[in-house]
Formats: structure tokens, sequence, C-alpha cells
């Protein structure tokens, strides 16, 4: 297997180079990245199709990873009740190391090969759920087993890798291999192919959400109520969809609490 994650910089002596020279020649980099998620939409669409009919059965979304690979998982699961006003156990993440490894790196814990599944364990998985494994180089132990055993046990599995014929992505029912090339720093993978598995993850859990009707129009109907700015939005949504006053608008929010229980309780 060639791991084009970890080939050689196209650029040298970047010690030498002005910030000027860097910023250019890092987004230079950085603009090849939308191209190659748009070549993995064909391997995504199927998966986003698997999810949401298992979600409609009761499962769940889980993302297990290591490293920089195991944030983004947890960043995209964190940000879904918010946005989507889905409880916290839909979509979750996982990462090699525990929650402390979120902040600071835990050494070799990428290469425990049965923790993943333990950690699955937890939370009762069941044939209902999908699995997919984040992972840059596509060769991560913690990743490997934990899809190794969630296809014994019947689970759906899929994965965001960057390299090509991974075995990660062999043990993936639905692997998605977004190729982004080598890194302009040499094997920095939270750079370019980072970006790319973010990118990846914001449509994947998007159009799932879209697709169990968390989303109306182009608005976060359901979207958490947490703050004044979401309050102010939640008020202008409801005044455009309803044709209401600022002040009709704010009295529904704050008697039923949502955006979507406001528009459906309306009474004219």
């Amino acid at each position: 297997m060639i791991r084009v994650t970890e080939a050689e910089s196209h650029y040298e002596k970047l010690e030498d180079m002005s910030v000027r020279e860097l910023l250019v020649n890092i987004n230079r980099e950085d603009q090849k990245i939308a191209d190659a998620v748009e070549k993995v939409i064909p391997q995504l669409e199927p998966l986003v199709t698997a999810v949401v009919d298992r979600m409609k059965r009761g499962g769940r979304l889980f993302y297990i990873g290591a490293g920089t690979s195991g944030r983004l998982g947890i960043l995209d699961a964190s940000e879904c009740p918010p946005t989507f006003g889905v409880p916290f156990d839909w979509v979750i993440g996982i990462i090699a190391g525990g929650d402390s490894a979120i902040r600071k790196a835990v050494e070799f814990a990428e290469d425990d090969e049965k923790q993943a599944w333990l950690d699955l364990k937890e939370f009762d998985v069941n044939p209902n759920d999908v699995v997919v494994g984040i992972a840059a180089s596509g060769t991560t132990p913690y990743v490997i087993g934990g899809l190794k055993k969630a296809n014994e046990m019947g689970l759906a599995t899929a994965c965001i890798v960057c390299n090509s014929n991974s075995p990660i992505a062999q043990e993936a029912d639905f692997p998605v291999e977004v190729i982004v090339g080598p890194e302009f720093v040499t094997g920095s993978t939270r750079m370019k192919a980072g970006t790319a598995q973010k990118l990846v993850l914001n449509m994947l859990s998007t159009s799932v959400m879209i697709q169990l009707g968390r989303v109306k129009g182009n608005k976060m109907i359901d979207m958490q109520l947490s703050n004044v700015k979401l309050v102010d939005r939640a008020v202008r949504m409801v005044m455009e969809e309803l044709s209401v006053s600022e002040g009709v608008a704010t009295s529904l929010i704050k008697e039923f609490g949502t955006i979507r229980e406001a528009i459906e309780n309306y009474k004219s």
C-alpha cells in the first residue's frame, strides 16, 4: 500500500520562506481539497442512505478514531444536538485514549486493536447502528479492530480515509477514500487530510439530518436556543415562516420553547 499521506511535500526549505510565501503555498494546497471531496460523492451517497435507514429504525451513528481524526469525529457528533435538536446519543464520537485524549495525546492508544470495540460496547451497540472509522492513513489499529468486530457483530461499517486501498477501507461496508495528496508539511495530516475529513463529516451528518426531517426549507428548525444570538435567530425564523410581528414571534418562542413547536402551534 502506498501512503500518499506520508509522501514528501511538494515544497522544500519551508523555513526559508517568507510569511507571505508560507501562506500562499498552504492556501494553494488547500484549494485541492474541495476537488478531492467532490470525487468521493458517489462513495458518500450510499453511506448517507444507509445511516438514514438505520436511524429511522432506532439506530445511531458512531465515529471512532485516534488523534486528529478522533477529535474531528467528536466535534461533528457534539455539534448535532445544538444544530438539529437531536438527543446526545444519536451521534456519538469516540477517541482512542478516552476523553482526555481530546486535549492531550495519549501515547500508543491508537495501537490497541481491541480497545475500540470495548469502547463501543459501553453504548450497547446493536445491528441498527453504524460505525464510521476515521483515519487519514487508513492503517490505525484502533480503527481496524473496531470495524472488524463491528462487522462480526452485524453492524454497518464505514470509513473516511485519505489513502487508497487501505486496510481500514477493506474492512468497511461503505469506504470513503478522499485522496488529497502530500501535505505541505510532510506527514502533517491535520492539514489537508484533516480538512477533507471535516468536509466529509459535514456532508454526512448534515445530509442525514436533513433526510430525517431536522431542517425545514433551509432553516435549522430544531436548533437548541442556548444563547441570545440563537433566540434572536429563532424569532426571525418564526416571523418569516408565519408572517407575524417580532412581538408575536417572541411570545411564541417563549411559550413553546422551540421554533418547530412555535410554528406548529400557532393559531392566527
